[in-house]
């Protein structure tokens, strides 16, 4: 039998999507909905069919999951920054483990006794230390600020976050104050006018330094003196207040200049033993003591000794090359993006750090470029964006020939797919550690280590 659109069906929830939705079948039919949990068995509305697949909604909830907690959160839901907030933590990292465990052993062929148990957060709240949030009016025109609504640019107000770090909601509170008292106007996208376009935070955990970021479609601010004044007497950790000028019309959320209005241009904070220096601009892992974790398993996987050469692909600002740095003869992090790659020279300067030599390159071209350097690698490790290695990096990395290959990863697929290719090639999976770095969201890391051992 056919299921019809607007039409209302009961049935229970037994898995869920890479995007978090709950996974059902209706007559035959697999039918997606989002904010279910596995386990319960609903009354479910049918919004939209395609040829194989539906997309429905919960109508009423006949018997809750044994997973379904009550959402803590106002807006989650219509945020799109959790997809979790509705089930138990455990749950949530079962999940996790399992598309790990999937991935690897149907993709990739790995027998799934090597994947370990997944490393879950101590706490899944406050662990952001970065927020970039639009700046709107509400319909009864106070100056908000928010996240946008997935798939659109209509900015959901907020008061607080779960997930970021609890100073960022004095920071809010007193920013928009500000914003009411000078009369400032939101940045308009249709008319390229206002000129508040983000309000961007970052806090260093370990340090306790907090960094207010005005992303503006102007040069100066109304009153920047009363904006600091305000902010540094409620805030006792604030060390920068930075104006970020962005005046193109564009999404690209900052601009290439900063102006410094109050402390540094910059806050430090420290992971694995090393400080890093934070501007508005560089890269800094948003979940700290999850970072911290990650690398720590990728350094025991690398199992380096002083004689021994390390190359870091896709090294971004260096953080996990560098990590190694006191158990390696020498480092070589390649990056394209040229600002990262400054990042990281800076970051080695800023600790001391002589063994370490960074290359602004894609990262196949760099591998060919120091394959033919004969650059001896005994360890090479790989942090691909989301698509993963191109095979031509993957033979390339073959040809040189590392002892180890630690490859951190943030999609499964890609990465049972690329563990695949290597494994033709004579790299045998040792082990896999799935580490959740983003507690409430469907993404997960994971770190492998492959060696031409069996």
């Amino acid at each position: 039998m056919e299921i019809k659109k607007n039409e209302v069906y009961e049935s229970v929830i037994t898995d869920y999507t890479t995007e978090g939705s709950g996974v059902c079948k209706i007559n035959g039919m697999t039918v997606f909905v989002p904010s279910a949990a596995v386990g319960d068995r609903a009354k479910i509305k049918i919004l939209k069919l395609a040829k194989n697949y539906a997309f429905g909604k919960i109508e009423e909830i006949i018997e809750k999951s044994e997973n379904r907690i009550c959402v803590d959160c106002e807006i989650a839901g219509k945020c799109g920054g959790c997809s979790f907030r509705h089930i138990t933590y455990s749950s949530e990292l079962e999940f996790k483990r399992k598309r790990v465990f999937d991935a690897l052993t149907r993709i990739g062929g790995i027998n799934g006794e090597l994947i370990s148990e997944i490393q879950g957060a101590d706490s899944p709240y406050n662990y952001r230390n970065k927020i970039q949030l639009p700046i709107t009016k509400d319909k009864n025109g106070r100056i908000r600020a928010g996240f946008f609504a997935p798939r659109s640019h209509r900015v959901i107000p907020i008061d607080e976050c779960k997930l970021h770090s609890k100073i960022f909601n004095e920071a809010i509170k007193t920013f928009l104050e500000w914003a009411e008292l000078v009369n400032a106007s939101p940045y308009n996208e249709q008319t390229h006018t206002g000129i508040l376009r983000h309000l961007y935070l970052r806090y260093a955990d370990k340090t306790n330094q907090l960094m207010v970021c005005i992303v503006a479609n102007a040069k100066e601010l109304r009153k920047e003196k009363l904006l600091v004044k305000m902010l540094s007497e409620k805030l006792s950790c604030l060390k920068s207040v930075i104006l970020n000028i962005n005046t193109e019309k564009t999404n690209v959320i900052t601009g290439k200049i900063c102006r410094t209005l109050y402390g540094n241009d910059y806050i430090t904070d420290e992971l694995c033993g090393l400080k890093f220096r934070i501007s508005p601009l560089s890269f800094y892992q948003v979940n700290r003591d999850q970072a911290e974790r990650l690398y720590n398993i990728a350094a025991e996987f690398a199992d380096l000794n002083k004689s021994e050469n390390l190359i870091d692909l896709y090294c971004g600002t260096g953080t996990i090359g560098l990590s190694m740095a006191d158990r390696v003869n020498k480092i070589i992090g390649v990056e394209i993006i040229p600002q990262a790659v400054e990042d990281a020279k800076n970051n080695a300067l800023f600790n001391n750090i002589t063994n370490a030599e960074f290359i602004c390159s894609d990262a196949s071209t760099a591998a060919e470029h120091l394959e033919k350097r004969d650059i001896k690698a005994d360890c090479i490790i790989v942090d691909p964006p989301r698509k993963g290695c191109d095979e031509s990096l993957i033979n390339t990395i073959v040809r040189i020939s590392p002892k180890r290959i630690v490859y951190v990863s943030c999609d499964p697929a890609t990465l049972a797919r690329d563990v695949y290719i290597f494994e033709k090639s004579g790299y045998h999976l040792q082990k896999a550690v799935p580490v959740d770095m983003f507690p409430r969201t469907t993404h997960v890391e994971t770190v492998v280590l492959m060696s031409h051992n069996i």
